[in-house]
C-alpha cells in the first residue's frame, strides 16, 4: 500500500478559498489592523522598542502618528475597552516625537496639529517601549 503525497490545491480551489475569506472580512477589521500596525511601526521609528534605536526616523514617525490619529476615530467603537490602550500608545508616540524634536533643536510641535492646539498628554501611557497588541 503506497501513500501518495497530498496534492497541492488547484488555482481555482485557492481562488475559492481566498474569496470565502474575503467575504468574512469587514472594513473595520482592516482599519483596526492598520491602526495597530501603524502604532507598532511608529514605535520602531521612534526607537522606543529595545534594539530599534538605530531605526529612528522622525518623518516616518510623524506619518505613523498622523495616519493613526486619522483612522482611530473610525474604529474606536469596535475597539471598545482596547481603545484606551491604543490612545495611550499613540500618546507615547506623540511624546517621543516631541522629545526627539526638542532634542534636535526643533520646536516640539505635535504632528498633525499646530502648537497652539496641542491636547494635554495623558499621564497613563506606559513607557516600557513594548509593542501593543490588541487584547493583550
Amino acid at each position: 500500500m503506497s501513500t501518495q503525497p497530498p496534492q497541492q490545491p488547484s488555482e481555482e480551489e485557492m481562488r475559492a478559498a481566498y474569496e470565502a475569506e474575503i467575504k468574512k472580512l469587514r472594513v473595520e477589521d482592516v482599519l483596526i489592523q492598520t491602526v495597530v500596525s501603524l502604532v507598532n511601526l511608529g514605535g520602531r521609528k521612534a526607537g522606543l522598542a529595545p534594539g530599534t534605536e538605530d531605526e529612528r526616523d522622525p518623518a516616518q514617525l510623524q506619518k505613523a502618528i498622523d495616519a493613526s490619529r486619522a483612522l482611530l476615530p473610525l474604529v474606536e467603537a469596535e475597539l471598545g475597552p482596547d481603545a484606551a490602550q491604543v490612545r495611550d500608545a499613540l500618546s507615547q508616540l506623540q511624546m517621543a516625537f516631541a522629545q526627539q524634536a526638542q532634542a534636535g533643536g526643533q520646536a516640539p510641535e505635535q504632528p498633525g496639529q499646530p502648537a497652539a492646539e496641542q491636547p494635554p498628554q495623558p499621564q497613563s501611557a506606559q513607557s516600557s517601549g513594548r509593542l501593543w497588541v490588541p487584547g493583550q
